[in-house]
């Protein structure tokens, strides 16, 4: 069993699956092809990542890969929280430059599904915060992109002040949104 919540951009869903918990500890079924099918994520993944952040504003993002090596992705977290954003980059779209978030945590153990067409990045809420996220192509370096995490036009409203994050240098140095071709338009 999953449930599934759609956020305010077309395809980015929040999903939680089931988690069955007695005295031993529980047991959650967190990917089924099938069910997710039932549930509207038609999607094969190709590759699992995990990422751990060891403090508490740890930004990382936005990202995405280019066509053909776009990726969709289904997101949660293993251990602590983040505020997870996705926005949408497909030119022509009525939302382009939209963007959503919700909080995923361990204790929520919540996901969240972000097709192709949409930048994502996360903010660690807590300190020891794990990320694991499957997606739907490899990493290709020659298709990986960054867009700047406080583009004014994109107004993300993060919980932390901008000085207060740690970031890489390519996510601080990214550029805005309207200065990319991200290489996606909408039908």
């Amino acid at each position: 069993m999953v449930e599934v919540r759609r956020l305010d951009l077309p395809g980015v869903l929040e999903i939680r699956p089931t988690r069955r918990a007695d005295d031993r500890g529980f047991f959650s079924e967190v990917w089924s092809r099938d069910r997710w099918r039932e549930a509207g994520i038609d999607q094969d993944f190709v590759q699992d990542n995990h990422s751990l952040s060891n403090e508490r504003g740890v930004l990382r993002g936005l990202h995405y890969q280019t066509p053909p090596m776009a990726q969709a992705k289904l997101v949660r977290v293993t251990r602590g929280a983040v505020l997870d954003v996705a926005v949408d980059i497909r030119s022509g779209s009525p939302t382009f430059g939209r963007w959503v978030s919700t909080i995923l945590s361990a204790e929520l153990w919540n996901q969240l599904f972000i097709p192709t067409g949409f930048a994502h990045g996360f903010l660690t809420l807590e300190p020891e915060s794990e990320v694991v996220y499957k997606v739907s192509a490899p990493y290709s370096p020659g298709h990986d992109r960054a867009i700047r995490f406080d583009d004014p036009d994109i107004a993300i409203e993060w919980p932390i002040e901008a000085d207060a994050l740690t970031l890489s240098e390519k996510d601080r140095s990214a550029p805005r949104l309207a200065d990319v071709q991200t290489g996606f338009a909408f039908p």
